[in-house]
């Protein structure tokens, strides 16, 4: 017989990467919420960068 999974290898996606991936989806979100508002490339890409890679990246680093 086949012994149960353990619970170490039913969780895939570690907490960072979901984490970051919500953060990606929030700034092509944010991207295209600012192509209605503006047509400034150096604040579209400013939002990508800051949604998509800062903010995850403090929170990761604030959790640890």
């Amino acid at each position: 017989m086949s012994e149960p999974p353990s619970s170490s290898s039913t969780n895939f996606v570690s907490t960072e990467t979901k984490i970051t991936a919500v953060f990606i989806i929030l700034a092509l979100v944010a991207v295209f919420g600012t192509t209605t508002v503006t047509d400034s490339q150096w604040i579209h890409f400013a939002v990508l960068l800051g949604v998509g890679v800062i903010i995850p990246t403090l929170i990761n680093e604030w959790r640890n």
